[in-house]
């Protein structure tokens, strides 16, 4: 039986966080630090044909003033498309031009006001569209177009067509999707040192090794003399995971004036710089026979890259997944366009572009289940994903409780009783993503080591970073069930490249499985030492033992005992002695997926459905969310409690996402880049998230264990979409759904109608 695993656990970190104990980067200082700051390009493209900074030099208490002749002209991002500071010319707002120390932040703030730059205003391009139809303006004259990248996979192009001949019923519809802000409580920031020909990072990033490696190429110094630090992170949701160019500046000052450096951005700046999610367009063809049984998909995206190359470029790959492999469908052929414009450039965030593409593909669901004349439930229990499956990508589905999860999210579809004025109606929509990891790079692993000293007390060092989403206590809870032991008597250490073994970072809902079955097998292999040690003292086969409550205990006779302390310290105190320590490291047995997009990605896939039921106002069209069903397929929770956090916390931003949220973007300037403006959903507009836990044992995963981190968000929007047309006969095909889009679409019903809304 279980002792820890599988039981609520108050998250590692609370006491810290509650307490105000927790060492944020902006709580940061070193002695004789400097204040960073870095000038920006208030316009979206231009030439720079002169930068001043004589008078910023001279400004008492500067200590430094950099621009891009002063550095070494290392190319950074994913596609070697940008620079830490930009010397020709900037391609967006937001774009890094010089970078200043001074002893503090007022006189920093104060240089940046007296650096005079000359621009040559150039024709900026802030449609996908018009910029791959219209080469006049380029973003990177270099490259010749504004295409940076195409993703395109196809089953077999006669088949795709021959279904779509063959299908009774198909439609084809545009999806249109916004910029939305990850909205961190947490901005970004960093601080650096430079002693001893050694560079210390300190960073909220969520990829530590990952990021060690981008500062080596972007500063020209080799990693072996990079640290990284991680203060407690304030929330990533995926725009931590890059290596921002403000970053190589502050390491570039702290190597020139030889002081600490740090830089925080301010809030707006959090909204002009960091790495939004992806706008996309989506073309969408669904096809189907009579009974309802999937024939065909195809999906044409467009993608906004924004003026430079970040996670975000490689969105479709995960988005390509959900077109063909959410439920069965045997022919599917899929296009995407990474266009280059001059807005903000995006990234990653919670969801990797599944929620996009869902919101499309679960949106289609409901649309041709009316077309068909059928419940949306049944349609989507007839084509749902089941264990073995292979998709047509040839991912392997091991573990499934997809229709587990529908059933139980999908009670009581469609219109609900209704009161004067009030219309109510319930959707439904489901998910796919990785639970297992996610095969991107030659690795996806992590290293643990498990060390025990002789009071009892474990400490395990793991390379996984904690964001806030509660994976040191899930790790904690993992070491604590193989050595008997409890939480409080697990240390985690993860916040240090000097100490902790490699990682890929947090991403891809990754932690849980790939960090927990590395922290297992380390801790595994502690206890065969305890075990076998404790089987010599009791004289007692070494089968016959458990480790239960700090001690090794003869399974048939609990009398029989040596406590865990006692029996480490025979091990440490005596000639000959040993420590006890257990390394591992575990690589999931995935593989890359080839030219074609083909191969199992991950170990295995995380499934589940969101029911939304709404209530809208007739006469204004406000929408008011009344509740939200969640059940996930997350194999097993280790953490009951982290999972009901996790679904909440994922709900709320998909509710934020389907109803309010969009970073409203004017000529490539943020307009609404402020709490005030950009409407995040508060308490009050969150209503009661009745969390599923759907238990379907993945025998890979640590305790049978999946990733969720994700998955909690990306079902969302298209739930309260096809709850608003179940409730009004409205289709919404853009987010966010507005009250002036549902009042608008009531209208043009009650026009068809004669005034009755349905």
């Amino acid at each position: 039986m279980q002792q820890v695993v599988g039981k609520p656990a108050t998250k590692y970190d609370a006491f810290e966080k509650v307490t105000g104990q927790a060492q944020y980067i902006q709580d940061l200082t070193q002695p004789r630090m400097l204040w960073g700051k870095i000038l920006r390009s208030s316009l979206p493209h231009a030439r720079i044909l002169n930068i001043d900074t004589s008078r910023a030099e001279k400004l008492p208490g500067v200590k430094a003033v950099l621009t891009a002749r002063d550095l070494p002209r290392h190319k950074i991002g994913f596609g070697n498309d940008n620079e830490v500071l930009k010397g020709s010319k900037v391609r967006c707002v937001g774009d890094e031009i010089a970078a200043v120390a001074a002893v503090d932040e007022g006189t920093a703030q104060e240089a940046l006001a007296l650096i005079r730059v000359e621009f040559e205003s150039l024709p900026g391009v802030f449609e996908p569209l018009l910029a791959l139809s219209d080469p006049s303006v380029l973003v990177h004259e270099e490259k010749g177009s504004n295409l940076s990248i195409s993703y395109q996979f196809m089953t077999d192009e006669k088949g795709v067509e021959a279904a779509l001949d063959q299908a009774a019923v198909m439609l084809e519809d545009r999806f249109v999707l916004p910029f939305v802000t990850s909205a961190a409580m947490g901005t970004h920031g960093c601080m650096a040192a430079f002693r001893n020909g050694q560079l210390t990072m300190w960073s909220p990033t969520q990829v530590p090794f990952l990021y060690l490696h981008e500062l080596s190429l972007a500063l020209g110094i080799p990693g072996s003399r990079i640290r990284v630090i991680q203060p407690t992170i304030g929330g990533g949701f995926g725009a931590k995971l890059d290596m921002y160019p403000y970053e190589g500046a502050c390491a570039h000052l702290a190597m020139v004036t030889g002081q600490p450096v740090k830089i925080l951005f301010s809030r707006e700046e959090e909204f002009q710089a960091s790495r939004p999610r992806q706008p996309m367009l989506i073309d969408l063809v669904t096809a189907s026979d009579r009974e309802g049984r999937l024939l065909a998909r195809k999906a044409k995206v467009i993608c906004d890259n924004g003026a430079y190359n970040s996670w975000g470029s490689t969105t479709p790959f995960v988005g390509m997944q959900t077109v063909s492999s959410l439920y069965r469908v045997p022919n599917v052929r899929y296009e995407a366009q990474i266009v280059y414009t001059n807005n903000p450039y995006s990234g990653a965030m919670r969801g990797y572009g599944n929620p996009q593409h869902t919101f499309a593909v679960e949106s289609h669901m409901d649309m041709l289940a009316s077309k068909l004349g059928m419940d949306p439930l049944e349609l989507r229990l007839l084509n749902a994903n089941r264990s073995g499956d292979v998709t047509p990508q040839k991912m392997q589905i091991t573990s499934c409780a997809f229709s587990e999860t529908l059933r139980q999210a999908g009670e009581n579809l469609g219109p609900l009783p209704s009161e004067q004025g009030k219309l109510r109606g319930k959707g439904l929509a489901g998910l796919i993503h990785v639970g297992g990891g996610a095969r991107v790079y030659r690795s996806d692993g992590c290293g643990a080591v498990v060390k025990l000293d002789d009071m009892g007390r474990v400490v395990l060092l793991t390379g996984a970073t904690d964001m806030g989403q509660g994976s040191d206590t899930v790790l904690a809870q993992i070491v604590a069930e193989v050595l008997g032991v409890e939480i409080k008597d697990v240390r985690i250490i993860n916040n240090d490249t000097d100490l902790t073994p490699w990682d890929v970072g947090s991403h891809a809902s990754r932690t849980t499985f790939i960090a927990g079955n590395a922290a297992l097998l380390a801790a595994e292999k502690v206890r065969g030492e305890l075990i076998a040690a404790a089987a010599n003292s009791l004289q007692v086969a070494p089968e016959s033992l458990i480790l239960r409550n700090k001690r090794v205990c003869v399974d048939d006779n609990p009398e029989r005992f040596i406590d865990l302390p006692k029996l480490i310290r025979s091990l440490h105190f005596r000639e000959g002695g040993k420590v006890l320590v257990g390394e591992a490291f575990y690589d999931p047995p995935t593989e890359m997926q080839d030219q074609h997009f083909l191969g199992n990605v991950s170990v295995a896939y995380a499934f589940g459905a969101h029911g939304v039921e709404v209530e809208v106002d007739a006469g204004t069209g406000v929408i008011k969310v009344l509740g939200v069903t969640a059940a996930h397929d997350l194999g097993k929770a280790i953490n009951p409690l982290g999972i009901q956090g996790q679904i909440e916390g994922g709900c709320a931003m998909g509710l934020g996402y389907a109803l309010s949220e969009e970073m409203k973007v004017l000529e490539g300037r943020v307009i609404n880049g402020n709490f005030l403006d950009y409407r995040l959903l508060t308490a009050v507009d969150v209503p009661e998230i009745k969390g599923i836990p759907v238990e379907s044992e993945e025998l890979a995963g640590p305790f049978g264990a999946k990733g969720i981190g994700e998955s909690c968000c990306i079902p969302t929007a298209a739930a309260v979409a096809n709850a608003v047309y179940a409730a009004t006969g409205v289709r919404i095909k853009e987010l966010p759904i507005t009250p002036d889009k549902v009042l608008q679409g009531l209208n043009e019903l009650r026009h068809v109608s004669g005034g009755q809304v349905p």
